[in-house]
């Protein structure tokens, strides 16, 4: 297990993070997983011992249940790894109880609290962007949780670019503290982090934590070309997620991560996890298994080195098209990269160079 500064704050986490969708089950997220306290007991010693120190969960998961098992399941072993969780969702039907408001996310952090059984969450994150709030209100509010103890860091989750800079901006403008963290999908299948988020974590220092980097359960080797996926899992039991793109695009994909693992006699979701942990950018991967022989095998990906020939099939196969204003950099800013978009661009470049070729 690798371990990996996060972001521009002075705490190293490992490059794979168990995540907890599946834990709890309550309602609709039983479509995820059902893990009760004494499986996510185990869960955490084989995370753990393979080198783990970073849960992340949210009160959305499971509405509450979620983090009420992890609190459980961490007992004594709270003090010996960083745990994150998310605020922001809506917890019930009054209007006022959800978004990013002052009201809100101090209630919401202190009910996180009780629900995990700790003093202090090291990272809270903003599940989503709040377009009512007022950011400087939300600063404020995570200023005061920084300085009660209550957090220790905050970050954030499912936020645009330009969302990210305005809060960075502002945070800078105002003298306050800034996020540390961007929490993101990322997956060989949905690459569209790379137009903007990646290079502004790379440019600004923040942390990026890749949520469903699996494409929830669509690159686990669940789905292949000709067969269902079985009915136990996400993308068999009717989860909404994610938005594929393309679906023959992604079966092609998964046929290429499945003809890799196959070199290495590995599984499809062990080689996706192996290319994508090194992506430029990416700080963590976050994974959600609903079994110990899952969780196993994820962890078993920070082992698996990829040779550059199959790391650059895989990259040929999931690459994303220039989009405006890229493409047009290379007609008419080509002479002047930025260091933080260079990995990505230069992408760019082969996909344009090869339609020239034709």
């Amino acid at each position: 297990m690798q371990y990996r500064q996060l972001g521009h704050s002075g705490l190293l986490v490992s490059e794979i993070i168990l995540g907890t969708v599946p834990f709890g089950g309550r309602a609709e997220f039983e479509k995820c997983g059902s893990v009760d306290v004494p499986l996510a007991k185990r869960m955490f010693d084989i995370a753990f011992d393979a080198g783990v120190n970073m849960v992340d969960t949210a009160d959305l998961y499971s509405h509450g249940l979620a983090e009420e098992v992890v609190g459980k399941a961490l007992g004594d072993k709270r003090n010996d790894i960083l745990l994150a969780t998310k605020g922001r969702s809506p917890v019930d039907d009054n209007p006022n109880n959800s978004g990013s408001s002052r009201y809100h996310l101090i209630r919401a952090c202190e009910a996180s609290l009780k629900r995990l059984g700790t003093d202090h969450i090291d990272l809270y994150q903003l599940h989503n962007w709040d377009g009512m709030t007022p950011i400087e209100e939300t600063l404020e509010a995570l200023r005061l949780l920084v300085g009660s103890g209550k957090i220790r860091y905050f970050g954030t989750s499912n936020f645009t670019a330009w969302q990210m800079m305005k809060t960075l901006g502002k945070a800078e403008l105002h003298g306050m503290l800034k996020p540390i963290t961007q929490q993101i999908y990322y997956t060989p299948e949905s690459r569209e982090a790379e137009y903007e988020l990646l290079p502004l974590a790379l440019d600004q220092s923040v942390g990026t934590l890749v949520w469903g980097p699996m494409g929830e359960g669509l690159l686990t080797g669940s789905t292949r070309r000709g067969h269902k996926p079985p009915a136990n899992t996400r993308q068999g039991s009717g989860w909404p997620e994610p938005y594929v793109h393309d679906q023959e695009r992604a079966l092609d994909i998964i046929e290429t991560l499945a003809a890799v693992g196959d070199e290495h006699g590995v599984s499809v979701a062990r080689t996706c996890l192996a290319w994508l942990k090194d992506r430029p950018g990416i700080t963590s991967l976050i994974v959600g298994a609903r079994t110990e022989e899952h969780l196993r095998d994820n962890l078993a990906a920070t082992e698996l080195k990829l040779t550059q020939e199959q790391s650059s099939r895989i990259e040929a196969v999931t690459r994303r098209q220039p989009l405006y204003p890229y493409w047009h950099r290379f007609t008419a800013g080509i002479d002047r990269f930025d260091p933080a978009e260079q990995p990505f661009l230069a992408e760019h470049q082969k996909t344009l160079d090869a339609r020239k070729d034709k």
